[in-house]
């Protein structure tokens, strides 16, 4: 990965690819692993709650039921670009895993994956406060759904027309393997799978240490499940950004607290 590259085509266009990240057999590890996990997402919420939802084939929490997708979080490629653009105390934000269903032509439910949008809606004069990095476990083709941009989207204060939207998508075309890395501020949609099989890829989304996660990593997979993990990972899951609930925490020696100073 040309770094320099990648991140001035994320100041310009909003977005960058980057091949070859993942290898045969790590691809095929991780589409095994997003099966398993959807089946088990489905017994512990219920396929009615999911449907009720709108989401096609959203799967949240997978480390939960599968520490291997913690492995993500290792990642060099992944932790270059986060230490390029939101910082080395960034934390996780999300990160969702998509098996995006095939549908025949003009039956794709109108869902807000598919619909245009930010995955950070705010826009604070050309601070960069999110990025998102996903990973394409299939090939992104215009056929199965590949992810839609809109190139130079991304730090504007107002919405573009709607007819500016669909004008200008271009669908993101990748090997599986690859890593697409956008602003978060960035119009996007998916796509309509017309392929007849699923579309794989997970979704990971990286923000400055103060903005909330989408869900709390450290309550949801629980201490012992954090302390395993490499230093780097825990700042990921937001370890080192925890929220104290008592004086004796509060009050705690320095290097036994629950946040660390500087972050960024």
């Amino acid at each position: 990965m040309d770094l320099t590259q990648t991140v001035e085509s994320l100041r310009y266009l909003g977005y960058a690819v980057v091949e070859s990240v993942l290898d045969a057999a790590f691809i095929e590890r991780t589409r095994g692993a997003m099966y398993a996990v959807q089946q088990r997402i489905i017994e512990e919420v219920g396929r009615d709650r999911l449907t009720r939802a709108g989401e096609l084939g959203v799967l949240r929490l997978m480390c939960k039921f599968d520490p291997f997708f913690l492995r993500f979080l290792e990642i060099p490629e992944l932790l270059e670009v986060v230490d390029a653009t939101v910082s080395d105390t960034a934390i996780m934000h999300l990160q969702n895993g998509f098996i995006l269903p095939s549908f025949g032509a003009g039956e794709t439910p109108k869902v807000f994956q598919n619909a245009y949008h930010q995955d950070f809606p705010r826009v604070l004069n050309g601070y960069i406060a999110s990025v998102n990095v996903m990973f394409a476990i299939d090939a992104f083709t215009p056929e199965n759904g590949a992810t839609l941009i809109v190139p130079g989207t991304h730090q504007r204060p107002t919405r573009p027309a709607p007819d500016y939207l669909l004008a200008n998508a271009v669908p993101v075309r990748c090997p599986a393997g690859s890593m697409l890395i956008f602003d978060s501020t960035l119009y996007h949609a998916a796509g309509h799978n017309l392929s007849g099989r699923d579309r794989l890829a997970i979704n990971h989304q990286f923000t400055r240490s103060y903005i909330k996660q989408q869900i709390d990593y450290v309550r949801a997979l629980g201490d012992t499940a954090v302390q395993s993990q490499p230093p780097r990972t825990q700042q990921l899951l937001g370890w080192y950004t925890r929220v104290v609930t008592s004086l004796d925490e509060y009050y705690r020696p320095e290097a036994e607290r629950l946040y660390r100073r500087g972050q960024g």
